[in-house]
């Protein structure tokens, strides 16, 4: 059995914070040959960041970025499908829905991109998107649209536009598609499906939050209303194509469930990791220190965690905050942010490690502050490897956390300081934490599980259907026997000939 597994920019070209846990399924499942594909914003690096076994058949990367080609007059097909895609999107349908538009709209242009890699490139966009518009206006609704001007529509058009690339995306030609990630990622999938029939198993691990990105802060509210109803409204397809969707937790099943995906499709899998790769080691024999495993962006909870260290490094002197896991994209905001706290040495950026067994061994606790698309592998890690964890509520952290650690409210930088410098001054506690946070893990959170779940997901889905059963009705019921009345009367029909 041949498995498409599809991911957004990261798997396994760069570590981010879903490659572990693809990884752990890979590597898993050896009886099942991978094709793994990425459709990234930025161009791939030269080879995989992680070391493939033998049963990766193909590893690409396709990047999105390349200029698009400018053209002459419109076509109709093409239009037509983009008139209903916007309607779609300002409509956003209440489910159950039975007639999508924006569905309709985006398997039109999934269609025309087999042949033609921008469909959208054909069509006047602005023009369709403003009439939408001010349909929408016009019938109202639970969201009052904002004004959308000229200029607006220009660069909400050219947002999607850009995000319609992932539509011409060549998809492998395998028994199932296993999509993991966000909205690109999806949408390359669902082109895939449309185009050749393909089973779809969707991974759930994005974060239902109406607040934009890290940098479209700037955009005006029209076009970011536009930004969050696009990425609803491919995320609500992609639970009506779906075969099986699979939340890594409650906090994305509810999300799944109020954008419309069936409860009977919807088989929550929480993350995992191999207890091996994290073993619990007794805390080292040096200064205070706190470990934070994140990239390092804008948009990764950084700045309220430094913001809380300079508190704590006042009450502890000597304490050390290492940051784990910057990427090399990221490095140059993350030193930004440290200089500017005016900590020097007390703050420390790392890599993320290779060797897993390194990546929280040198912390005496562990801060876990996610970004809010950031899923809950990185906190099961720290929780398996036997260090006293403080979380932030955020998504799904309180669920993953339970009672085996200290959960403090969002952006409450003070309350994160407390509970830091608390567990620092109270080392018999911090470790018996530690201790119940690896039993938690090992009981609710290991990679076998996952792997297990996989594999029946992937059989259900792209395995040979059941041979077929007939049903023989008998015209005249049977006296009650104890064999059945079906063998019975193919019995009686033998000794008659």
């Amino acid at each position: 059995m041949r498995i498409c597994l599809l991911t957004g920019g990261g798997y396994p070209f760069r570590r981010d914070a879903l490659g572990g846990w693809c990884r752990t399924l890979v590597d898993g499942l050896g009886r099942f040959t991978f094709d793994l594909l990425t459709v990234t914003d930025r161009e791939p690096p030269g080879g995989p960041a992680y070391p493939l076994p033998g049963h990766v058949a193909s590893a690409t990367a396709v990047p999105l970025n390349r200029e698009a080609r400018r053209r002459e007059g419109s076509d109709d097909n093409a239009t037509a499908a983009a008139v209903l895609l916007c309607r779609g999107l300002l409509s956003e349908p209440e489910p159950p829905v039975a007639d999508d538009l924006f569905a309709k709209g985006l398997l039109g242009l999934a269609m025309l991109a087999r042949s033609d890699g921008e469909p959208l490139h054909a069509v006047p966009l602005t023009d369709v998107l403003l009439d939408a518009w001010r349909i929408g206006r016009a019938a109202g609704g639970e969201e009052r649209l904002p004004r959308l001007s000229l200029r607006d529509a220009r660069t909400a058009v050219a947002l999607l536009r850009h995000a319609a690339r992932a539509l011409a995306v060549p998809v492998p030609g395998v028994d199932l598609v296993h999509c993991v990630g966000g909205t690109t990622p999806l949408l390359a999938a669902l082109a895939g499906r449309w185009r050749s029939g393909m089973p779809l198993l969707l991974t759930e691990a994005r974060a239902p939050v109406a607040r934009p990105r890290a940098g479209e802060e700037r955009l005006s509210p029209a076009v970011r209303t536009v930004l969050r109803r696009f990425r609803r409204s491919v995320a609500r397809t992609g639970y009506a194509e779906a075969g099986l969707i699979a939340p890594l937790s409650a906090y994305h099943h509810a999300w799944a469930l109020g954008l419309g995906a069936e409860p009977s499709r919807l088989v929550p899998v929480p993350a995992g990791v191999d207890p091996a790769n994290f073993p619990s080691a007794p805390e080292a024999r040096t200064q205070p220190a706190i470990v934070w495993a994140g990239n390092g962006g804008p948009d990764s909870g950084l700045r309220g965690l430094l913001e809380a260290f300079a508190t704590v490094v006042a009450a502890v002197p000597g304490t050390v905050l290492h940051l784990v896991g910057v990427t090399d994209a990221h490095e140059d905001h993350c030193a930004e942010q440290v200089e500017r706290t005016g900590l020097g040495r007390a703050v420390r950026m790392h890599p993320l490690p290779a060797d897993p067994r390194d990546r929280y061994a040198t912390g005496h606790l562990v801060v876990h502050v996610p970004g809010p698309g950031d899923p809950p592998h990185r906190l099961i890690e720290a929780m398996m490897s036997g260090r006293a964890v403080i979380g932030v509520d955020v998504g799904p952290v309180a669920e993953t956390l339970g009672d085996a650690g200290t959960l403090v409210a969002g952006n409450d930088p003070p309350s994160l300081a407390a509970a830091c410098i608390s567990l620092l001054r109270a080392p018999a506690r911090r470790r018996a934490l530690g201790d119940a946070a690896r039993r938690r893990a090992l009981a609710c959170f290991t990679a076998d599980r996952v792997v297990s779940v996989y594999e029946a997901l992937y059989t259900d889905l792209a395995g040979p259907p059941p041979a077929p059963s007939y049903e023989l009705a008998l015209a005249v019921p049977a006296p009650r026997e104890p064999r059945p009345a079906t063998l019975r009367w193919l019995a009686e029909a033998g000794e008659d000939r």
